[in-house]
Protein backbone atom coordinates (compact mmCIF):
# COMPACT_ATOMS: atom_id res chain seq x y z
CA UNK A 1 0.00 0.00 0.00
CA UNK A 2 1.08 3.37 -1.15
CA UNK A 3 1.04 6.21 1.56
CA UNK A 4 -0.45 9.80 1.30
CA UNK A 5 3.21 11.09 1.60
CA UNK A 6 4.76 8.51 -0.71
CA UNK A 7 1.98 8.89 -3.48
CA UNK A 8 2.94 13.43 -3.66
CA UNK A 9 6.37 12.55 -3.82
CA UNK A 10 5.50 10.28 -6.99
CA UNK A 11 6.31 11.72 -10.62
CA UNK A 12 3.85 14.20 -12.03
CA UNK A 13 3.00 13.52 -15.48
CA UNK A 14 2.34 17.19 -17.45
CA UNK A 15 0.20 17.47 -20.61
CA UNK A 16 0.08 21.07 -22.34
CA UNK A 17 -2.22 22.01 -24.96
CA UNK A 18 -4.38 24.32 -26.26
CA UNK A 19 -8.82 24.06 -26.78
CA UNK A 20 -11.84 26.07 -27.44
CA UNK A 21 -14.06 26.11 -24.38
CA UNK A 22 -17.57 24.39 -24.98
CA UNK A 23 -20.68 24.10 -23.48
CA UNK A 24 -23.08 21.14 -22.79
CA UNK A 25 -26.53 21.80 -22.21
CA UNK A 26 -27.80 18.34 -20.77
CA UNK A 27 -29.15 18.28 -17.57
CA UNK A 28 -26.37 18.88 -15.49
CA UNK A 29 -24.80 22.09 -17.79
CA UNK A 30 -21.17 22.70 -17.52
CA UNK A 31 -18.31 24.15 -19.65
CA UNK A 32 -15.26 21.64 -20.49
CA UNK A 33 -12.44 22.16 -23.09
CA UNK A 34 -11.69 18.48 -25.29
CA UNK A 35 -7.97 17.21 -25.14
CA UNK A 36 -6.31 16.87 -28.33
CA UNK A 37 -6.36 13.50 -29.87
CA UNK A 38 -2.73 13.65 -30.23
CA UNK A 39 -2.49 13.80 -26.45
CA UNK A 40 -5.02 11.25 -25.80
CA UNK A 41 -2.81 8.63 -26.52
CA UNK A 42 -0.72 9.72 -23.58
CA UNK A 43 -3.46 9.77 -21.48
CA UNK A 44 -5.11 6.21 -22.62
CA UNK A 45 -1.61 5.04 -22.27
CA UNK A 46 -1.27 5.70 -18.15
CA UNK A 47 -5.11 5.64 -18.01
CA UNK A 48 -5.08 2.07 -16.17
CA UNK A 49 -2.58 3.07 -13.70
CA UNK A 50 -4.21 6.18 -12.55
CA UNK A 51 -7.76 5.87 -13.34
CA UNK A 52 -10.27 5.72 -10.49
CA UNK A 53 -12.87 3.94 -12.21
CA UNK A 54 -15.21 4.38 -15.61
CA UNK A 55 -12.07 6.31 -17.40
CA UNK A 56 -12.02 9.21 -15.21
CA UNK A 57 -8.10 10.70 -14.51
CA UNK A 58 -7.99 12.46 -11.44
CA UNK A 59 -5.58 15.35 -12.37
CA UNK A 60 -5.12 19.17 -11.46
CA UNK A 61 -5.60 21.49 -14.60
CA UNK A 62 -4.18 24.84 -14.65
CA UNK A 63 -5.27 27.97 -16.82
CA UNK A 64 -3.77 31.01 -16.47
CA UNK A 65 -3.04 31.38 -12.69
CA UNK A 66 -5.90 29.31 -11.49
CA UNK A 67 -5.32 26.17 -10.87
CA UNK A 68 -7.64 23.11 -9.55
CA UNK A 69 -8.16 19.65 -8.91
CA UNK A 70 -10.72 17.58 -11.17
CA UNK A 71 -10.97 14.32 -13.33
CA UNK A 72 -10.63 14.10 -17.14
CA UNK A 73 -14.27 12.38 -18.43
CA UNK A 74 -13.96 10.27 -21.53
CA UNK A 75 -15.99 11.02 -24.56
CA UNK A 76 -15.85 9.55 -28.05
CA UNK A 77 -12.48 8.27 -27.60
CA UNK A 78 -10.74 11.14 -25.69
CA UNK A 79 -10.75 13.03 -22.68
CA UNK A 80 -12.34 16.34 -21.72
CA UNK A 81 -11.43 19.05 -19.24
CA UNK A 82 -14.59 20.27 -16.84
CA UNK A 83 -14.09 23.51 -16.25
CA UNK A 84 -14.52 24.86 -12.81
CA UNK A 85 -17.17 27.86 -12.52
CA UNK A 86 -15.05 29.44 -9.99
CA UNK A 87 -12.00 28.80 -12.15
CA UNK A 88 -13.73 30.40 -15.42
CA UNK A 89 -14.84 33.71 -13.88
CA UNK A 90 -11.46 34.20 -12.66
CA UNK A 91 -9.80 34.21 -15.59
CA UNK A 92 -12.51 35.70 -17.69
CA UNK A 93 -13.12 32.59 -19.88
CA UNK A 94 -16.11 31.99 -21.54
CA UNK A 95 -17.71 29.46 -24.35
CA UNK A 96 -15.92 29.80 -27.48
CA UNK A 97 -12.43 31.05 -25.98
CA UNK A 98 -9.47 29.71 -26.96
CA UNK A 99 -7.50 28.78 -23.52
CA UNK A 100 -3.72 26.95 -22.89
CA UNK A 101 -4.33 24.08 -20.53
CA UNK A 102 -1.48 22.46 -18.55
CA UNK A 103 -2.93 19.24 -16.71
CA UNK A 104 -0.67 17.25 -14.21
CA UNK A 105 -1.61 13.71 -13.49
Amino acid sequence: MVSVEQRELAPTVTLEFDGRVWYWKGPAPHYFVTVPAEKCQDLKAISKVVTYGWGMIPVRVQIGETEWKTSLFPKDGQYIVPLRMSSRKKEGIDEGDEVAVRIYI
